[in-house]
């Protein structure tokens, strides 16, 4: 009998959730041969970034794994022998009481949002008992040996490089064709009122830039510094030394592709975050913003854990430009001073990247997690 896992996921906004949640659900299928359903309360989310499945079935198995869909009123079903509720979802009320009837309760796992700060070594695997009597314990992703690790399937960084053969067609595919000499960009991001100044930079810079925009919540400002009411994928616009593409939302595998193939990836949220680390470029991150801009110690907490080696010129100007973006400073200058440092950043991500995957990646964290609790 297959080991059983029961992935609760929330959709609140921007795919975060739904992405961390289906890759998780997907790896544990294909490398450690479980049992897993992912329990989703919106699947209009799910299906952009599986194009395949389908957003009106209350039942599907998409690449091994059996897609429910939560339903409001709750319909009973056995608790499987492992439950994780992605962050801090609240799990239906008759499903918890069926946990607790069990002769052996499962191992219920709160999955949490991935953090570098100091606090999260000291939190990773406690347990919360609860007033019925289970025990709910905090998992925690992160970058140290005292987390949970990060996404990553085993075979994630050996595709990325066999990719390098591929990129004109993947490129060509999305309707791309980026001019020699051009430096290839991506930007995945919220609303920013930076934009424009970056933008203007990209426009005066000495160096030729070709920028892919994937569709999402950017659009909008991009649009309003274009001039266009309305940006669909296709849309090309030329500016200076900048070219602006339109490409279409895709799917999890190929925006890993699109990831691998530039040279500079603005990224947004926790998914798309820890998949450009991956991707062993720089990049940039737009953090979700949170009250009181509780957002800026987990971003300087990332920051410092990973400047770590980078020379103190190169640290700083990433810090800068890091911070321009997320709190509203001033972008064109920041950009400008990151670029005597271009080479080392490149070599520097290429590094981070095989660093931390010489750590044990999230999914098999989790699984000998369970094991050890046995």
């Amino acid at each position: 009998m297959k080991t059983t896992w029961d992935i609760f996921c929330t959709v609140v906004d921007n795919y975060g959730d739904i992405g961390v949640t289906w890759r998780l659900a997907r790896q544990l299928v294909a490398e450690h041969d479980l049992a897993v359903r992912l329990w989703v309360d919106d699947l209009q989310s799910f299906v952009r970034l599986c194009p395949e499945a389908d957003a009106n079935a209350e039942q599907q198995c998409q690449q091994g794994v059996d897609v429910r869909r939560w339903p409001a009123d709750w319909q009973l079903a056995a608790p499987a022998d492992v439950v994780v509720g992605a962050f801090a979802c609240q799990l239906p009320a008759a499903y918890i009481e069926a946990m607790r009837q069990q002769p052996t309760p499962p191992l219920w796992l709160n999955l949490e949002y991935l953090s570098a700060e100091d606090w999260v070594e000291g939190c990773h695997g406690l347990p919360s008992p609860q007033a019925n009597g289970l025990r709910k314990v905090f998992f925690f992703p992160g970058f140290t040996a005292g987390t949970g690790g990060l996404l990553r399937e085993a075979s994630l960084l050996a595709r990325r490089d066999a990719f390098k053969g591929q990129r004109s067609a993947f490129l060509a595919g999305l309707g791309v064709q980026v001019q020699a000499g051009s430096r290839l960009m991506s930007l995945f991001a919220y609303e920013n009122p930076q934009l424009a100044n970056w933008l203007d930079a990209l426009v005066a810079d000495t160096q030729p830039t070709h920028l892919l925009v994937p569709q999402g919540r950017v659009l909008a400002d991009l649009g309003q510094w274009l001039g266009e009411a309305e940006l669909a994928p296709g849309a090309l616009h030329q500016r200076g030394a900048l070219t602006v593409q339109v490409v279409p939302f895709v799917s999890q595998d190929d925006y890993d592709k699109l990831l691998w193939s530039c040279d500079f990836n603005a990224v947004r949220g926790e998914d798309s975050f820890v998949r450009a680390q991956w991707a062993g470029v720089p990049m940039l991150w737009h953090i979700y913003v949170q009250e009181e801009n509780a957002h800026w110690e987990k971003l300087d907490a990332f920051l410092a854990l990973y400047r770590q080696g980078l020379s103190d010129p190169a640290a700083a100007a990433l810090g800068e430009l890091s911070r321009a973006w997320n709190m509203d400073r001033d972008m064109g200058q920041a950009w400008r001073a990151l670029q005597p440092h271009w080479d080392e950043l490149q070599q520097y991500a290429r590094g981070w990247a095989a660093g931390q995957a010489a750590r044990p990646d999230l999914a098999t964290a989790l699984v000998h997690f369970y094991r050890n609790s046995l």
